[in-house]
């Protein structure tokens, strides 16, 4: 199965690369926007969870906008509002979530939305279901900051994302030991191996699975993330440099085939 999320197609070929735009303020997201070139990435995550003003739906409009304008116009937006809970900076109730994510779905700027598994208030079905009423893609996601689950804990979870509505099923994960980095990429090449897979991205955080943001064709794993600027997550690598690596895996896999 595949799924386009504006004109890049994810479970086919080499991982795609996303890099996060974090920025706190409508002219420090603009510039980040900017210094993203379609050389070393595919889409950018606009993390409005950081915004100053998530509160505003008319401020968050404009920083879409102000993305938007300043992004090469090749580069679709995935929107994600990351809770606290999962490591990112916004802890809000569920109705300003669902405002903010609802402002992002009807936006023509974005592409996709990210929606937590685990959102507050059991939204996870409700803002799937939101964002597909725009024709938007749902990128379903959970994140474990302490642990990695067991194999079929994580497979469970990513298929029960694509019972609550996911188009793509993401799992980040924290390794303590090199066998839990193996665990996580034995459990996504299962995943992906099942006849009702959808197009998963999974990665193990922080320097023992930075491996894993590199080896993602050979796994199952469709997207990575890497950076032009601030990371987002522990252990992202630089876009360029990426790029370079996940080419080259993708270019020895073509010889072997």
């Amino acid at each position: 199965m595949t799924v386009r999320i504006g004109a890049v197609e994810l479970g086919t070929g080499r991982p795609r690369i996303c890099v996060p735009l974090t920025g706190t303020t409508v002219d420090a997201l603009a510039a980040e926007a900017a210094a993203v070139r379609p050389e070393v990435a595919d889409l950018v995550e606009l993390r409005i969870d950081r915004f100053e003003e998530i509160g505003s739906s008319r401020a968050v409009e404009r920083a879409i906008d102000a993305v938007r304008a300043a992004l090469d116009p090749a580069l679709p937006i995935l929107f994600t509002c990351r809770s606290a809970r999962e490591g990112g900076g916004a802890a809000l109730p569920p109705a300003l979530l669902e405002a903010v994510s609802s402002v992002a779905a009807g936006h023509g700027a974005i592409a996709a939305v990210d929606v937590e598994m685990e959102a507050t208030g059991g939204l996870a079905r409700t803002l799937a279901a939101r964002v597909h009423e725009h024709d938007k893609v749902v990128v379903m996601s959970f994140h474990d900051f302490t642990s990695t689950p067991p194999h079929d804990e994580i497979v469970d979870r990513l298929a029960r994302q694509a019972e609550l509505g996911a188009d793509v099923v993401k799992l980040a994960c924290t390794p303590r030991t090199a066998a839990d980095v193996l665990r996580l990429l034995g459990a996504t090449a299962a995943y992906a191996a099942r006849p009702d897979a959808r197009p998963a991205i999974t990665m193990a955080m922080g320097p023992l699975g930075a491996v894993s943001r590199v080896v993602g064709e050979a796994f199952g794993s469709v997207v990575t993330f890497g950076t032009v600027g601030a990371a987002s997550a522990p252990g992202q690598l630089d876009a360029g440099r990426l790029r370079d690596a996940l080419d080259l895996l993708h270019e020895a896999r073509q010889q072997d085939s």
